[in-house]
């Protein structure tokens, strides 16, 4: 059911949301109608005896009518009901009741409810409350409730937990036989921890259960083994998947299908199914998760194309896809699909179009949206010798996406490199963080496609650029590259070598001019490479044991890249070559080893070679089951001793790069940085200016404050803005320069020449009447009359460096701090560095470092260096303002004037809004495109 603000304008349609539960499904969260009175009691029905005694204190067999009514008539502001649902069917409720300083029912401003809840036994255990009390929580603060009161019985011990647990700063006491919590709803440190807790183990847990499924039924199969769905079952089959299979084909008329147990739907298959791979037309598709969702199906793989990759028509249906899926309670990868594969031993499973054998075993962790990526990926990391521990290809992505496979990798311990292939970031500030938790444990690299939002993939609009969203993962530790090559080229030097302990690299072979082209690469990439050390082309194997186990065990470097090329006799020596970098690697371990190589194929293969299986196959389902093939071989495994190796020195040394520059952001995690306390910051006073300033602004429209207002909100901050005077004419003018004392400036602030000095806009140093008024008079002679130029008096400050520093709010990305020099180069060669809000003071210190320009800031060709600890605080008072007051929208300090001692911020722009009502800081949800 599906309410409407069409049906009913009082419904609040953004409190809806879909939600992972801890075992892995999904419910839906809404707000309980007039229209559920049926279900509310068929839910009641349900619910045990014991359960409802903890609910009502009493025997309570049955809701009465009148109970009805008032359980599903809400105001939606005193008076709020929520349901969790898989379905049509209620499986959790929970609602709150306004109430004044005596307890009765009472309105705005009371800020307290009463909430109680109920969740059907067949549930209790899957998270449902805590998922309900997060909703719940964060309605009641957008209606102005800050504190719940909650009476429960002592034995319901489960109930307490529920509450006790959450996070919330609480009181707890005993009174008339029942225990009596309250609830502070502000957000706290605690309790945000334990949501994103309960939010990572629940979506690992859903990517878990399609990963690593008992049985898997493949609907679709055609009777002639061609197709999609064939081609599924037969790597299904083919690759010794360990559970239980089952072939689907509506017009099946026999027991098997190419060896499989056939049956025409999903609902004859008398045992229980966990994933099922979909391959049949889009038209048919709602017919197959119909039946897969009664049945019980955990999670959907759809293979099957014609959603919103085929346009308009086929994004709808795509919609309504996820929406029938998550109805059901199961998870999604597609639709457009190529699949998944786990190479876990007890597992097997190719739910994949990668025909058998599967990719051998490794420790490298593979999500693509694109299909053909996918392919292409999985066979440079097999020509390379490099295995997987699970590959996902999303297709659409309309459900599952990198999110949830990074939760799935943060605790997997079979994965120690995370590589991605993105298309698109449909949630930039949900994927930081959780690239920054994943990437202080394991690398994560990222190649990001297209500049543009490919057909299928529905995502939030971003007003960043590339480069900002480059400079934000990058700072969340993610190891961005631009190529799938690239990708490629790192993540086996990550999987296979320790990360280096510093930029200090080592170089030897037997080529002198292959050794200059590594060298001049590594000053390239920012690395600090020793002279190469040439063995001569008559160099033998032992030569380069020798050389490369003395660099390994010298205290001067941090990594080694070996460079070869090819001798006379090339086929004898590449395996003694590959042994001998072996057991000098094995002798001195931990620092890492690249080989660049030139025409060496068979080196390639002899450092990269595949481990052969030395168990013995591992038991098969046994006779009897719904299918036994003949058990195949173990699972081969990546070598774990390969060396990494490269046809190109420029391709070594940015893998090594790169591992250098990950190594750094991991040792600095250990000292992140604090965001700082500011004793001054009136956060209270801010809060009521912003109230009063929104109160008559409609609620998508943008406020942009006039000087006065934008003045006083960052002075609350301890920002002073340096006063301007308006200057209509050049009496005017004169008054001005002698409120504030001269020197003086005059400025014009015509938007189409505010911050345009090149223009001839601004006159400075202006020291007496006579010279202000002759200025005056050039200014309007040139650029137009007072009233077009607005112009105005400011006083001269020290002289320094000209900033800019700006925070915005991106619709994807959440607030975000910026910083640059002032003037029309910084503009044109886009040269600003980015950081997430709220910027710890190693954040600040990193970004006024981070721009090219930054010299500038430091004594460049000796000059002063000015005063960056100063800029440092207003990046911090700055981003602690944006943070503590989503309301804040967008602020440009232009130009922030940096001295020998203090800053000037002689001009600021402040926009604000009505803040979203759910951010990255509210309740778990799956987003909803």
């Amino acid at each position: 059911m599906r309410m409407t603000i069409e049906s009913d304008p009082s419904y609040p349609a953004h409190w809806e949301a879909d939600v992972v539960l801890r075992d892995g499904g999904t419910a839906r969260i809404r707000p309980i109608t007039t229209e559920d009175a049926g279900r509310l009691v068929s839910f009641y029905e349900q619910v045990s005896d014991e359960s409802k005694y903890y609910r009502f204190f009493a025997p309570y067999p049955r809701l009465s009518d009148r109970d009805v009514h008032r359980f599903t008539h809400h105001d939606y502001v005193d008076r709020v009901g929520l349901a969790a649902t898989v379905g049509e069917e209620f499986i959790g409720t929970v609602r709150y009741d306004r109430i004044g300083p005596d307890g009765r029912p009472a309105s705005a401003p009371a800020d307290e409810a009463e909430v109680a809840f109920l969740v059907q036994d067949a549930h209790q255990g899957r998270g449902v409350a805590s998922a309900l009390l997060e909703h719940i929580g964060a309605v009641a603060r957008e209606r102005g409730i800050r504190r719940f009161a909650a009476e429960v019985l002592p034995a319901n011990t489960k109930m307490i937990k529920v509450f006790t647990d959450v996070g919330y700063q609480q009181k707890r006491s005993f009174e008339d036989g029942s225990v009596h919590l309250t609830l502070d709803l502000e957000p706290t440190a605690e309790s945000l921890a334990v949501q994103r807790a309960r939010e990572q183990r629940a979506e690992a847990r859903s990517v878990q259960r399609l990963l690593a499924p008992g049985s898997v039924a493949v609907v679709g199969v055609s009777r002639s083994g061609a197709g999609v769905g064939a081609a599924a079952l037969r790597n299904l089959r083919d690759s010794g998947f360990h559970g239980h299979l089952y072939a689907v084909n509506e017009a099946v008329t026999r027991d098997l299908l190419d060896g499989v147990r056939a049956y025409r739907t999903v609902g004859a298959i008398d045992a229980p199914v966990d994933l099922a791979v979909i391959a049949v037309p889009a038209d048919r598709v709602p017919d197959a998760v119909a039946a897969c969702g009664e049945h019980g199906v955990q999670g959907l793989v759809v293979l099957s194309a014609g959603y919103g990759d085929s346009g308009p028509a086929g994004l709808a249906r795509q919609r309504e896809l996820l929406r029938q899926v998550r109805s059901y309670g199961m998870r999604l990868i597609g639709p457009n699909a190529y699949g998944v594969i786990n190479t876990a031993p007890e597992v097997e499973l190719n739910a994949s179009l990668t025909p058998a054998p599967m990719p051998v075993r490794g420790r490298t962790g593979l999500f693509t949206q694109s299909g053909a990526i996918g392919i292409a990926l999985l066979s440079a990391l097999l020509r390379r010798g490099e295995g997987l521990s699970s590959f996902v290809s999303a297709g659409n992505r309309a459900d599952v996406s990198g999110n949830d496979i990074l939760q799935y990798w943060y605790e997997d311990e079979a994965t120690d490199v995370a590589l991605l292939y993105l298309e698109t970031l449909g949630n930039p500030r949900k994927f930081t963080r959780l690239a920054r938790r994943t990437a202080a444990v394991k690398p994560v690299v990222v190649a990001k496609g297209g500049r543009h939002t490919p057909a299928g993939h529905v995502v939030p609009g971003t007003r960043l650029s590339e480069d900002t969203v480059s400079a934000l993962l990058r700072q969340a530790g993610v190891i961005r590259v631009d190529t799938v090559t690239e990708l490629v080229d790192v993540g086996l030097l990550l999987a296979s070598q320790p990360l280096p302990a510093g930029p200090r690299i080592a170089i030897l072979g037997n080529s002198e001019s292959l050794g200059v082209l590594t060298y001049d690469a590594c000053l390239t990439q920012g690395l600090r490479p020793l002279p190469p050390l040439d063995l001569t082309t008559a160099a033998s194997p032992e030569d380069f044991h020798t050389a490369l186990a003395a660099a390994l065990a010298s205290d001067d470097c941090d990594a080694v890249i070996v460079t070869a090329i090819p001798w006379v006799s090339e086929h004898a020596l590449a395996d003694d070559l590959a042994d001998a970098l072996r057991e000098a690697v094995a002798e001195a371990p931990g620092k890492p080893v690249a080989v660049v190589h030139v025409e060496l194929a068979e080196l390639v293969q002899a450092l990269s070679a595949t481990r052969a299986p030395d168990t013995e196959a591992p038991d098969r389902p046994a006779a009897g089951s719904p299918w036994t093939p003949a058990a195949p071989a173990a699972t081969a495994t990546a070598d774990p001793d390969r060396i990494p190796s490269y046809p190109a020195a420029e391709r070594a040394v940015k893998a090594v790069a790169e591992a250098v520059r990950y190594g750094q952001w991991r040792r600095a995690l250990a000292d992140a940085g604090q965001v700082p306390e500011y004793e001054d910051i009136d956060e209270a006073g801010a809060a009521t200016q912003l109230t009063g300033l929104l109160a008559d602004v409609d609620g998508g429209a943008v406020l942009t404050l006039n000087d006065w207002d934008a003045r006083e909100l960052l002075a609350r901050y301890g920002i002073r803005v340096l006063p301007t005077l308006p200057a209509p004419s050049p009496d005017a003018a004169v008054r001005a320069a002698g409120i504030l004392g001269y020197p003086v400036a005059l400025k014009t602030t015509a938007p189409h020449l505010r911050h345009r000095a090149d223009l001839g806009g601004v006159r400075l140093d202006i020291t007496s009447e006579a010279e202000l008024r002759r200025s005056y008079e050039e200014l309007t002679d040139a650029l137009g009359k007072p009233a077009e130029l607005q112009p105005v008096i400011q006083a001269m400050v020290p002289r320094g460096v000209d900033t800019v520093v700006r925070s915005v709010i991106d619709p994807a990305a959440g607030a975000v701090l910026s910083f640059g020099l002032a003037g029309v180069a910084s503009e044109l060669l886009g040269d600003t560095a980015h950081r997430l809000v709220p910027a710890t003071d190693r954040d600040a210190a990193a970004l006024i470092r981070s721009i090219r320009a930054a010299p500038l800031l430091f004594g460049w060709r000796g000059s002063d260096p000015v005063d960056t600890p100063a800029l440092e605080e207003v990046l911090l008072r700055l981003s602690r303002l944006v943070d503590d007051h989503p309301e804040v929208i967008g602020v440009s300090l232009e130009p922030v004037v940096v001295a020998v001692e203090g800053t000037s911020v002689l001009s600021a722009t402040v926009r604000v809004a009505h803040p979203p009502a759910r951010g990255d800081l509210g309740p778990r949800t799956l987003p909803s495109y």
